[in-house]
C-alpha cells in the first residue's frame, strides 16, 4: 500500500532536554523518528514510556524517539516540573518542551498519549492514539528500515540523546508514608525502587527493602519497579497470611507482600503484565493488573487504586482473589452506584470510621477531585463479593462488578478539564492533580494538593475547603502525627514535619486545560475512528464485529442522539443545538490477530492484540463548523 506523502511539521517549543542543543527534523533526516506526545500527569503516557524502552533498544542505531511534552495542567508547564518528570520517569530520549502546545496543534493531536512516526525523508507515515502499539510499531519500523536502507536514505549510527547528570539523594521522588506500630515510618522510595524504614525522627534509616534495581523478583533480596503505595494489614490477618504490608508496585502491575520481621517480599497479586483485556477478577496471581497506585484496608479487604484503568479493585489476601470493586473504566466524574461510577486516575486512599461505618476517601488526580465510597444507605445485606468474570468493562457504560452495595460521591471536583487553587464552599473549590490524603483527628480530610504545592483541608461537616500549608514541592502524601503533619515532598526528595497552622483562605483562580476545543456543527455529526492493523494482522471477525465504540458526553444533554455502546468504528451523532459545547467522551476498542500472510485468514490459535483508547474531547458548537469528527486509533 502506497503511503500518503505528508511532510512532517517542524518541531517548535520553548527548549530541549536530553540533547546537546536544539534539534530540528532536518537534523534527524536519515532516521526513523517517533514522536511521543505526552504529559507527565498521564498514567497512559507513563505506560507508553515503558512500552517504548525495548523498541528503543532494538532499533538504537536507526530510531530516534522524541518526547513532545505538551502539558495538561498549569504546574506541568513550569520548566522545573518537566525537568523533574524526565528524571523521575527515567526518560532516556530527547524531549521537546511544548508548553504552548504549538507542536501538539501542528500535528493535530487530540489525546495524551499520541504517537506519530516520521520516515527518514521527513514524511509522516502513521499516527496512533493511546497505548498498546508496541507490536505494531515494531513491524512498522522494521518495514521502514528495510525500505529506506534499500533506497539509500537510512543513516545508521548514534542518535542525539545526551543524558543529564545523575542526581543523588537519600530518597528519590518518595510517594507514600505509612506509620508502623512502633512509631517508625515506612516510605515508598519510588525512584530508588525501594521501601525505606525510618526512625520516628524521619531522618535515621533503619533498613531498606529491595536491592534498588528495577525488577520483579521475590525473596529477601527482592526488586521493585516504582513502588507507590503501601498499607499495613490488621495484625490477625498478617499472622494468617504471613506478611504485614501490601505494596502497590506500580510499574510491575503487581501487589507485593512484605514481611517486616525478616524483610522477605513475595508477589501476592498480578502477573507482572499490564491489564489489556478487561477481565473482572479471579485468582490473584493469574490476573493482570494496571498500575496500582495506592492500597488501603477497608471493609475487610485491601482496596487498590487501579490508576491504569480508572477503577477501584479489591484484593482478599486470605482467599487470594482480586475483583473489580467500583468503576466502569470510563474516565471522568460520575457518581452513584459503584458499578456505574466513573473515575479518573484514582491515586491516594484513606479510611475513616463514621458512626460505626467505614468510609473510603480517595482522590482522582485527572479530575482534581476528592471523592468517597461507602455502603449504600439502608443496605442491610453484605456486599456481593463473588468473583464473576466481567465482559470487557472498559467498553461498557455499566459493568457488572463485585462492588454492588457501595455508592460513590464527589465532594470536590468538577471535571476532566477544570482545576485551580480556590477555597470556600466545596461546590466552587478547586484542586490541581492531588495524589494523597489523610484523615485528621477532628474528622476533616487533609489533601496533598500536589500540583498546587499545598495541603488542603475539607470539612465534611461544613462542606468548606481551606488551605493548611503552601509552598511545598509536589506534596504526594500527608501523615497526621499528633499536632504536626508529616508531608511527603516528592519533588524535594524528603519528608518534612510541619506544625498545623490556622487555616488559610486562598483564591488563586480557576483554570481550564489549555488545549483548544474542537469546533463542530450543531446537529448531525459523523464520528469516524481510523484503524489500520499493522502488517501481518487483520481484524478478527470470526465471531462478529471485533470493534466497539462507547460515546457519552458532559453534560449529557450535549448528545441528543448517539450515546451508548455499539459495534463498529463509525457513529452518527446528533449534537444539541441549544448549547455552546461540552466534552465528548469516546472509548474505542479493536481486536486484530496475526493472520496467514498467504491467505489473509486468521489461524485458529493466532496471537491477538487489543487496541484501545479513551478520548475526552472539549468541543465548541459553531454554526458552519465541520460535521465530521475524525479520530485515529491507528491510522496510516
Amino acid at each position: 500500500m502506497k503511503r500518503a506523502r505528508v511532510r512532517a511539521p517542524q518541531l517548535t517549543g520553548r527548549r530541549w532536554l536530553n540533547t546537546a542543543g536544539d534539534l530540528s527534523l532536518a537534523d534527524l533526516r536519515g532516521k526513523v523518528v517517533l514522536l511521543d506526545f505526552w504529559t507527565s500527569c498521564c498514567v497512559n503516557c507513563l505506560h507508553v514510556l515503558d512500552e517504548l524502552r525495548p523498541l528503543e533498544e532494538k532499533f538504537s542505531d536507526v530510531l530516534v524517539t522524541v518526547g513532545v511534552h505538551s502539558p495538561k495542567f498549569a504546574h506541568e508547564a513550569e520548566p522545573a516540573t518537566l525537568d523533574a518528570a524526565v528524571d523521575r520517569y527515567a526518560v532516556h530520549h530527547p524531549v521537546l518542551d511544548d508548553p504552548e502546545l504549538a507542536t501538539w496543534q501542528a500535528y493535530a493531536a487530540r489525546a495524551w498519549p499520541t504517537l506519530v512516526v516520521v520516515d527518514p525523508e521527513g514524511y509522516v507515515v502513521a499516527s496512533m492514539s493511546g497505548e498498546g502499539h508496541a507490536h505494531g510499531l515494531d513491524v512498522l519500523v522494521s518495514e521502514l528500515v528495510t525500505e529506506h536502507e534499500a533506497g539509500g536514505t537510512l543513516h545508521r549510527g548514534e542518535g542525539p540523546y545526551v543524558p543529564a547528570p545523575p542526581a543523588g539523594s537519600a530518597l528519590r521522588f518518595p510517594a507514600r508514608a505509612v506509620r508502623l506500630p512502633d512509631g517508625a515510618v515506612l516510605v515508598a522510595d519510588t525512584a530508588h525502587h525501594q521501601l525505606v524504614e525510618l526512625e520516628p525522627d524521619l531522618q535515621t534509616e533503619r533498613r531498606r527493602f529491595g536491592t534498588g534495581e528495577r525488577g520483579l523478583t521475590d525473596g529477601p533480596r527482592a526488586t521493585f519497579a516504582e513502588p507507590q503505595g503501601a498499607a499495613l494489614l490488621p495484625a490477625d490477618v498478617a499472622a494468617r497470611v504471613g506478611y504485614d504490608v501490601v505494596v502497590a508496585d506500580s510499574v510491575n502491575h503487581a501487589l507485593r507482600g512484605l514481611r517486616l520481621s525478616d524483610g522477605t517480599v513475595r508477589t501476592v497479586a498480578g502477573t507482572g503484565e499490564q491489564l489489556r483485556r478487561r477481565e473482572g477478577g479471579g485468582p490473584a496471581l493469574e490476573q493482570d493488573l494496571s498500575t496500582p497506585w495506592d492500597v488501603a484496608w477497608f471493609d475487610g479487604q485491601v482496596v487498590v487504586a487501579m490508576a491504569g484503568v480508572h477503577q477501584l479493585w479489591a484484593f482478599d489476601p486470605e482467599e487470594q482473589v482480586v475483583r473489580v470493586l467500583a468503576g466502569t473504566t470510563a474516565e471522568g466524574i460520575h457518581d452513584g452506584p459503584a458499578e456505574e461510577a466513573w473515575f479518573a486516575q484514582t491515586s491516594g486512599l484513606a479510611v475513616q470510621r463514621v458512626d460505626g461505618e467505614e468510609v473510603l476517601w480517595f482522590v482522582d488526580a485527572e479530575t482534581s477531585a476528592l471523592r468517597s465510597l461507602r455502603r449504600t444507605p439502608g443496605l442491610d445485606a453484605e456486599p456481593d463479593r463473588a468473583v464473576r468474570p466481567v465482559e470487557d468493562t472498559r467498553m461498557a457504560n455499566v459493568a457488572p462488578v463485585a462492588g454492588a452495595g457501595y455508592a460513590v460521591t464527589t465532594h470536590v471536583g468538577q471535571g476532566l478539564f477544570d482545576f485551580g487553587f480556590r477555597d470556600g464552599p466545596a461546590a466552587q473549590a478547586l484542586l490541581q492533580h492531588p495524589l494523597g490524603l489523610a484523615v485528621a483527628a477532628d474528622g476533616s480530610l487533609l489533601v496533598a494538593d500536589t500540583y498546587n504545592g499545598a495541603v488542603r483541608r475539607y470539612d465534611p461537616a461544613t462542606g468548606e475547603v481551606s488551605t493548611v500549608l503552601r509552598d511545598l514541592a509536589e506534596p504526594a502524601d500527608v501523615l497526621v502525627d499528633g499536632d504536626t503533619l508529616v508531608v511527603v515532598e516528592s519533588a524535594a526528595h524528603r519528608l518534612t514535619r510541619e506544625l498545623t497552622p490556622a487555616n488559610l483562605r486562598v483564591d488563586a483562580g480557576a483554570h481550564r486545560v489549555q488545549r483548544p476545543p474542537t469546533d463542530l456543527a450543531p446537529g448531525v455529526v459523523e464520528l469516524v475512528v481510523a484503524f489500520t492493523p499493522p502488517t501481518g494482522q487483520k481484524l478478527d471477525d470470526r465471531w462478529g464485529d471485533p470493534t466497539r465504540l462507547v460515546v457519552a458526553a458532559t453534560p449529557p444533554e450535549l448528545l441528543a442522539e448517539g450515546a451508548g455502546t455499539q459495534e463498529g468504528l463509525r457513529r452518527t451523532l446528533r449534537l444539541a443545538d441549544d448549547l455552546d459545547g461540552g466534552v465528548l467522551h469516546v472509548s474505542v476498542q479493536a481486536a486484530a490477530c496475526d493472520g496467514d500472510p498467504e491467505t489473509g485468514q486468521v489461524p485458529e490459535f493466532a496471537a491477538c492484540h487489543l487496541y484501545q483508547q479513551d478520548w475526552g474531547i472539549p468541543v465548541r458548537l459553531v454554526a458552519g463548523a465541520p460535521a465530521q469528527l475524525p479520530l485515529d486509533l491507528r491510522g496510516a
